[in-house]
């Protein structure tokens, strides 16, 4: 596909593992280093769908030893911005204008945060700005969903 961005395109690259997995996360924290605040590991990343893990360590805690409120934000942002540059073709371009976040329960452990779309946008009929909602889902080691962001993307053609 002519039109991936080269994000994506370095996942496709890297190996199917835990070590192609690390390295693009790496290459993401430098790009976008406020991201690496949470420790970030990409674990799946396709057009439509981003899954994002933290583990939960002393950066992370707020004053009552759990994830902090804002960390799992930043992780909900990480997994939309990779969902995003697999999703959005270089024909277009994105940028998050807003967020509304629900914290469901405490986060005790490391977390997972799924951005998922449920259904692909068609980007040629996006001719002038257009929002798109994306979900994302944080749930904790028991599957538990702690944390739902819905992040609005402004999109638009180049």
């Amino acid at each position: 596909m002519a039109t991936q961005t080269p994000t994506y395109r370095s996942w496709l690259r890297l190996p199917s593992n835990r070590l192609g997995s690390t390295l693009f996360s790496a290459g993401m924290c430098l790009r976008v280093p406020y991201f690496a605040t949470v420790l970030p590991r990409v674990t799946e990343l396709a057009p439509g769908r981003c899954e994002v893990r933290s583990p939960k360590w002393w950066g992370v805690h707020n004053h009552i030893g759990t994830f902090h409120a804002i960390a799992a934000c930043n992780l909900a942002e990480t997994a939309m911005g990779m969902l995003a540059e697999a999703t959005v073709p270089t024909t277009h371009r994105w940028i998050p204008k807003s967020m509304t976040t629900q914290y469901l329960a405490k986060a005790d452990t490391g977390l997972r945060a799924v951005a998922q779309l449920p259904q692909l946008p068609s980007f040629d009929d996006i001719t002038g700005g257009t929002e798109l909602v994306v979900p994302v889902a944080i749930y904790d080691r028991a599957g538990t969903e702690v944390v739902h962001a819905d992040i609005t993307i402004w999109v638009t053609p180049r």
